[in-house]
């Protein structure tokens, strides 16, 4: 069976800054042959260097079958957006081809294809018609539309009255209820209140049961968990993971998460970092971060996921009563939680001196998608020895915590629960 989508060898150059100017108006033009009348090149087509360009996407080759869902993940500037625009026939390629087999419906950017003139029912039957819709189809499908989208009061005002949640809202529900073969989403879930982002995961999973082609692009890696089978990792505008779609969240997380491939190193100096307070020796020297697989975690970890902390410190003199700690701070300095030795139930107080080593393992990192500081400390004889203020930053990236592709949007911590709905019992007539 031929794929539903065939990318062949496709690049896109841009180019960047005075460059940017290909072609010279006629105005322009004529304007340089009056003062130089016996030069013949640079009318028209304007040469311009390598290296005012710019390759968003380069040399991506990709077949994706039909009934397929596809996520493409990656940091801003993989080329993620440039390739769904290439594939929707939005942007023409710099090199390559592609084809597609099947009626294809796009939804990359809010309000695409919208009239701000035109009321939201008029744009629901131009919009339908971009698509490639006929009359009568969208018509049987206009009620639910619009139930979907929850404009029914703002039906008959022009869009350029709506706000950005209503446009997305409405853009969503025409491209999703109009039945393309291929469906081209990018980033949609990034905007709309939670209600509506749990509407569209639900429809997106309708979509995926009804063997439809879904390439899906967006940075909640809980939903591209959820909804797709497939993962493809771009990076600097090329292909570097192509797989299951687990896999492919697990390389990026690794690899490419939150940095754009610039990792930070999971290894921190304390003996001299900035963040200690003038009054304690540098007895603490070093805190090593690693993941649930004891691989290095450089910056970045997924709700829910599991984190080591080794932390390595001196003992200038014998001492039996010493603990260490690590806490997690918001950015704007809320205390979220700590993790303290002294916790440990089985904890062995003896008598050490010199270089030491305390581990901690928590085996599930509560904390709701952000960026937290990171304190270290170290405490002798009941008293605070030293203590390091952000010492480091923690990147919790969106994760499929739940097993439903929703993470709570509202405090700071990840609470483990389960529901159940009791067994209605019928009524029995007497």
């Amino acid at each position: 069976m031929q794929p539903a989508i065939e990318i062949n060898g496709i690049s896109k150059r841009y180019r960047l800054g005075e460059g940017a100017q290909m072609y010279a108006s006629f105005r322009e033009a004529l304007s340089g042959k009056l003062k130089n009348p016996w030069k013949t090149k640079g009318i028209g087509r304007q040469r311009r260097g390598e290296k005012n360009s710019f390759w968003a996407v380069k040399n991506v080759s990709l077949n994706i079958a039909k009934g397929e869902t596809v996520a493409l993940i990656g940091s801003n500037g993989a080329g993620k957006s440039t390739l769904l625009k290439i594939i929707s026939r939005i942007t023409d390629p710099t090199e390559g081809y592609i084809k597609v087999r099947g009626r294809m419906g796009s939804l990359l950017e809010v309000g695409t294809g919208f009239h701000p003139e035109l009321t939201g029912r008029e744009n629901i039957y131009l919009n339908g018609a971009i698509l490639g819709m006929h009359k009568a189809e969208i018509d049987s499908k206009f009620d639910e539309i619009v139930s979907f989208a929850g404009i029914g009061k703002f039906l008959d005002t022009p869009v350029k009255r709506y706000s950005s949640g209503m446009y997305v809202r409405l853009a969503f529900s025409i491209a999703a209820h109009l039945d393309p073969e291929i469906l081209i989403v990018d980033e949609v879930l990034a905007v709309g209140d939670v209600a509506f982002q749990k509407k569209c995961l639900g429809k997106m999973s309708e979509a995926c049961s009804r063997a439809r082609t879904v390439v899906f692009v967006s940075h909640n890696l809980a939903a591209v968990e959820s909804l797709c089978s497939r993962g493809v990792v771009l990076h600097q505008g090329g292909i570097v993971f192509d797989g299951p779609a687990k896999d492919a969240i697990q390389f990026y997380l690794e690899n490419l998460g939150g940095d754009g491939g610039a990792s930070r190193s999971n290894i921190v100096d304390l003996a001299s970092s900035p963040g200690r307070p003038p009054k304690f020796r540098p007895h603490l020297k070093k805190l090593e971060l690693f993941n649930g697989d004891d691989r290095p975690l450089r910056g970045d970890v997924p709700a829910g996921g599991a984190l080591k902390a080794v932390i390595r410190f001196d003992l200038d003199t014998p001492c039996t009563s010493f603990d260490a700690w690590i806490a997690f701070d918001t950015l704007g300095g809320q205390r979220v939680c700590t993790a303290h030795s002294s916790y440990e139930p089985d904890r062995e107080h003896e008598e050490r001196v010199g270089q030491q080593t305390f581990t901690c393992e928590i085996p599930s990192l509560p904390l709701i998608p952000g960026e937290y500081k990171v304190h270290v400390g170290l405490d002798i004889a009941s008293g605070e020895a030293d203590w390091i203020e952000d010492a480091t930053r923690l990147t919790v990236l969106k994760s499929d915590f739940y097993g439903t592709g929703i993470l709570p949007t509202k405090g700071l911590l990840l609470l483990r629960n389960r529901w159940s709905l009791e067994y209605q019992r019928e009524a029995v007539a007497v």
